[in-house]
C-alpha cells in the first residue's frame, strides 16, 4: 500500500511537471497520463482490496481488515522492534555480530512482550545494521548510500529509463523500512542492476572492456559456479533419500561434509540427525552451542539441553531449559509431554 501510494504520487509529480513544461513550450506529447488518472487509482486500488477477499469466499485476508485488526500483540511490528532497540541498548556501539540476532533474541530476557518467533532480522535496514554491526557501522553504511544518492539528484532526472531505476531503488529502499526485501536473490538483482545502470562511468560503444573487468567478471562466474554447486551437493541431505542425486543416496551426511559456504547448514543437518547418547555428548554439545547462533530454534535446544544433561553441566541445562520455556512455550509443553511419556516415572 505504501509502495502504490508513492509511486502514484511520484509519478503525478512528474506528470504535473511534464504538462506544465510541454504546455510552456506548446508541445503536446506527454508519456506519463494525466495526474487525476493517476490518482483515481488510490480508491480503486482499497475498492478491489475491499472486493477481493468477498469473491475468494473468506479465503483471502481483507487488506482493510488486517489494516484494522493488526497483528497478533506477540507478532506485531512493534513488539519486535522493541526487543531490537533492547539488544542495541545492550551493544550500541559494536552490536552482537553479523547473523547473530536470532541468537541474541532467543538468550535476552526482556523486561516486557517479545515477539514469538525467532528473529533472524529485525525488518528494518538500519535497525538490522544496528543491532548486528553497532550504531556506527549502521550510520557509515547508511550514511554511504545517501550521500551519492542526494549528490546524484534523482528528483533533476528527465531520462525514463533512469527515472525508473530511480523508482525501483525508492520501492526497495521503502520496503527495506518495514521487512528484509535484500535477503532474497531477486531484490538483489533487480537493486544491483538498477545501481549499474545509475553508476555514472564511459558509454562508448567502441571502448573495449580494460582486462580488469574481465577479470572480475571471470571471477564472478566461477564463484556463482562453485556456489551452485556446492548449493546443490548440500541440499542432498534436506532432500527425501528418493529424491537425491545417485551419487548421494547413502552416506549422504558424510560426503557433504568440509563445505566453506554452507558449514552451519551441514552442522545443523547432523545436529538434528544424531541421537544424543554417552559417547558422543561432549561432541554433540559442542556442536549443539554452534548451531544455536545458525538457528536456536526448539530441536537445537533439546540436544542442547540433553547433551548438558549427561555431561553432568546441570545448571547449564536448567538455564537452556528456562530459556526454551520463554522463547517457545507451546513447544516447551510439547517436549516435557513427551519426557514424561518416554519416563513415566518422572
Amino acid at each position: 500500500m505504501l509502495q502504490l501510494l508513492s509511486i502514484i504520487g511520484i509519478a503525478s509529480i512528474i506528470g504535473w511537471r511534464e504538462r506544465r513544461n510541454s504546455r510552456a513550450s506548446r508541445g503536446l506529447h506527454f508519456s506519463l497520463p494525466p495526474p487525476a488518472a493517476l490518482l483515481a487509482a488510490i480508491p480503486l486500488y482499497f475498492a478491489i482490496g475491499w472486493l477481493l477477499p468477498h469473491l475468494a469466499g473468506g479465503g483471502v485476508e481483507g487488506m482493510l481488515q488486517r489494516l484494522e485488526n493488526g497483528a497478533p500483540d506477540d507478532h506485531s511490528r512493534l513488539v519486535l522492534w522493541h526487543n531490537v532497540l533492547s539488544l542495541i541498548a545492550e551493544r550500541p556501539w559494536t552490536g552482537w555480530g553479523w547473523g547473530e540476532l536470532s541468537f541474541a533474541h532467543y538468550t535476552t530476557l526482556y523486561p516486557g512482550p517479545r515477539f514469538a518467533e525467532i528473529l533472524d532480522n529485525a525488518h528494518s535496514l538500519p535497525l538490522h545494521l544496528s543491532v548486528e554491526l553497532g550504531i556506527p557501522a549502521a550510520a557509515l553504511i547508511c550514511g554511504g548510500f545517501i550521500w551519492p544518492v542526494t549528490t546524484a539528484k534523482p528528483w533533476r532526472e528527465r531520462d525514463p529509463a533512469r527515472l525508473m531505476a530511480w523508482g525501483l531503488l525508492a520501492m526497495i529502499v521503502l520496503h527495506s523500512l518495514l521487512e528484509y526485501p535484500l535477503w532474497y536473490g531477486p531484490f538483489q538483482l533487480v537493486f544491483g542492476l538498477c545501481l549499474g545502470l545509475l553508476w555514472p562511468g564511459r558509454t562508448s560503444a567502441h571502448l573495449k572492456p580494460p582486462a580488469l573487468s574481465a577479470f572480475a567478471a571471470s571471477a564472478l562466474v566461477a564463484a556463482v559456479a562453485y556456489t551452485g554447486w556446492d548449493y546443490i551437493r548440500i541440499s542432498q541431505i534436506y532432500l527425501p533419500r528418493e529424491e537425491r542425486l545417485q551419487a548421494y543416496e547413502v552416506d549422504t551426511l558424510a560426503k557433504i561434509k568440509g563445505s566453506w559456504l554452507f558449514s552451519r547448514q551441514v552442522d545443523f543437518a547432523e545436529l538434528t540427525l544424531t541421537t544424543v547418547r554417552a559417547d558422543n555428548a561432549a561432541r554433540m554439545h559442542a556442536l549443539a552451542e554452534r548451531t544455536l547462533h545458525f538457528s536456536p530454534e526448539p530441536r537445537v535446544i533439546v540436544k542442547l539441553i540433553e547433551s548438558a544433561e549427561l555431561l553432568g553441566l546441570h545448571e547449564e541445562a536448567r538455564a537452556q531449559a528456562e530459556r526454551f520455556r520463554i522463547a517457545f512455550p507451546a513447544d516447551f509443553a510439547q517436549w516435557l509431554d513427551d519426557k514424561q511419556d518416554e519416563s513415566p516415572a518422572l
